[in-house]
C-alpha cells in the first residue's frame, strides 16, 4: 500500500471515529467484556510503569485510559488523529480533578516526528488495536525510540492475526469469518458509523522484528483468548458464572503458550535499553 493510500485510510478512520465519538462511551462504557479488557491492560501497565512517570498515549479515543492513569498520579500526553474523540476527552477533562496531568494533541501515530510535545516519555502505550488501522506499523515502531527515555517501556495492544474464537466459527460454517485474518495482507474492510476503512492484523514476531535491537522484550499476554471477544454480544450478561470462570482461567494462563498467541488481541511490552 502506498504512503498516499495509507494517509487516505487514516483520514477515513479518523472521520469514522469522530462520527462515533458522540456515542462511543454510551455503546461501550458498560459492556462487561470491554471493562474486563480495560482492567487487564491497565493492570499490565501498572505492573511495569514507574510511579508518577510521564506517559504518551497513542490513539487515546475518548480518554478513558488517560483519565484513569492521571488519577493514578501519572502525567499523560494523549494523542489521536480523530478530532471528535479529542473533543470528547477535553469535555471529560472539565470535570476531572486531575486535568493538570493530562495534555492532548491531534496527531497520527504515523507522524510522531511532528509531535509538539516530543517528551521524552517514560512510557508509551496504545490500547484497543488502534495501531491496526495502519499498514505502516513498522514506521510507527521505528519512531518510538527517539521519544522514549532509556529504561522507558512500550506497551501495545494489537488485534492479532490468529484468534482462537474466530477459528472455532468454522464449525458453525462461517469459514469466511473464521479465516479472515489469515488472508488480510492487503487489509480488511471495517465499517464504523457507515464509514469504511481498512485494518491490518499483526503478530508478536512482527512487533519484535520491527522494533529493533534497542529494545528488550518484557512480556506477551493474550487478551480474550479464553474469555470471548466483546463482539459476541452480551455473553457476560447471559452467562455471568461462565464469564467469571473464563476470566479467572485467562488471568492464570494469559502469559503462557498457546494462550498468549491465540487471543482476539495480544498485549506486548518492551523496555528501551541504556539504563543500568
Amino acid at each position: 500500500m502506498s504512503i498516499l493510500s495509507n494517509d487516505i485510510n487514516e483520514l477515513k478512520a479518523a472521520e469514522a471515529f469522530s462520527k462515533q465519538s458522540k456515542i462511543f462511551d454510551r455503546i461501550y462504557g458498560k459492556d462487561a467484556i470491554i471493562q474486563y479488557k480495560r482492567k487487564r491492560v491497565r493492570e499490565h501497565i501498572m505492573r511495569l510503569a514507574l510511579p508518577q512517570g510521564c506517559m504518551l498515549e497513542l490513539n487515546c479515543g475518548s480518554g478513558e485510559d488517560a483519565i484513569f492513569f492521571a488519577k493514578m498520579g501519572f502525567s499523560i500526553h494523549a494523542t489521536d488523529i480523530s478530532e471528535g474523540m479529542l473533543h470528547v476527552l477535553k469535555n471529560k477533562m472539565k470535570g476531572c480533578l486531575n486535568t493538570a496531568r493530562i495534555s492532548s494533541e491531534q496527531c497520527s501515530f504515523t507522524e510522531l516526528d511532528r509531535l509538539q510535545n516530543k517528551g521524552p516519555f517514560d512510557y508509551v502505550y496504545s490500547n484497543f488495536g488502534g495501531l491496526n488501522c495502519t499498514s505502516q506499523l513498522e514506521k510507527v515502531l521505528a519512531s518510538l525510540d527517539p521519544i522514549l527515555r532509556p529504561g522507558g517501556v512500550i506497551t501495545l495492544v494489537i488485534i492479532s492475526k490468529f484468534c482462537l474464537w474466530e477459528i472455532l466459527l468454522m464449525f458453525r460454517g462461517k469459514f469466511k469469518t473464521a479465516f479472515r485474518r489469515f488472508f488480510s495482507g492487503k487489509g480488511r474492510k471495517a465499517c464504523v458509523e457507515g464509514n469504511f476503512f481498512k485494518c491490518w492484523y499483526y503478530t508478536p514476531s512482527f512487533i519484535k522484528r520491527n522494533l529493533g535491537t534497542n529494545f528488550e522484550f518484557l512480556t506477551l499476554e493474550g487478551l480474550c483468548s479464553i474469555v470471548p471477544p466483546s463482539y459476541i454480544e452480551n455473553f457476560a450478561g447471559k452467562y455471568p458464572k461462565t464469564f467469571e470462570f473464563l476470566s479467572k482461567k485467562e488471568s492464570q494462563l494469559n502469559a503462557k503458550w498457546p494462550w498468549n498467541h491465540t487471543g482476539d488481541y495480544f498485549i506486548i511490552s518492551f523496555r528501551k535499553k541504556g539504563l543500568d
